[in-house]
């Protein structure tokens, strides 16, 4: 009589084990699932509506850094140096992108500009023997406004500064829509690749007057 009843308790307990098991394992899986429904639904609403900063908001966190852009002075006689910040990369190529979407947006100080506005970038690669490729889409040929001195300005403006900003950069190669092209406007030899131009830098006093004005 006390097997029994003791067979039977050892049934219930194995049941009640059995039934808890299954209830765990019915737990988990719902749990999944509505994880999954759960990241796929924002998922989905950011890709839809992403924030104003950007999809998923990765612009507004993004690290900063300092660099040193170059513009002309009126007379496009020198570049003179202006510190921003702006959005930092893992990239070399990419940072690279970075500084000279701000060269094209222009002077914050009070410089002269050297990139027409509607300049757009369509890609930028580093080769293995430290030359920069900056391929250009063709506004910035169609909208440079030519001249010896203006043509200059820009080639250096942009060579200076890459060259300045990232080491590992020791040449620069202007490509436009992926091509080589002889000249931006008619005047200078777009070519060969550019080196760092240190005549065309602003004099430490001259530069040192524009900035405390």
């Amino acid at each position: 009589m006390g097997s029994k009843r003791q067979a039977r308790s050892v049934d219930i307990k194995n049941k009640k084990k059995r039934k808890g098991v299954r209830v765990l394992i019915l737990s988990l899986i719902v749990s999944c699932v509505l994880g999954f429904l759960v990241f796929f639904f924002l998922t989905l609403f950011d890709s839809v509506y992403p924030p104003v900063a950007g999809k998923g908001g990765k612009e507004r966190s993004r690290e900063k850094q300092q660099v040193t852009l170059y513009f002309s002075d009126t007379n496009e006689r020198f570049l003179f140096p202006e510190k921003r910040y702006i959005p930092k990369d893992r990239t070399m190529e990419g940072q690279a992108k970075e500084i000279i979407k701000a060269l094209v947006d222009g002077s914050k100080t009070g410089l002269v500009n050297t990139f027409p506005l509607k300049a757009d970038i369509i890609s930028v690669k580093i080769e293995s023997d430290q030359t920069a490729r900056i391929n250009f889409g063709k506004n910035l040929a169609a909208n440079h406004p030519g001249g010896s001195a203006s043509e200059m300005a820009t080639i250096y403006s942009l060579t200076n500064t890459l060259i300045t900003n990232i080491p590992e950069i020791k040449k620069v190669k202007i490509l436009i829509e992926g091509k080589e092209q002889e000249s931006l406007k008619g005047h200078l030899d777009i070519r060969n690749p550019f080196s760092f131009n240190k005549e065309l830098m602003a004099p430490v006093s001259t530069s040192q007057r524009v900035k405390t004005r």
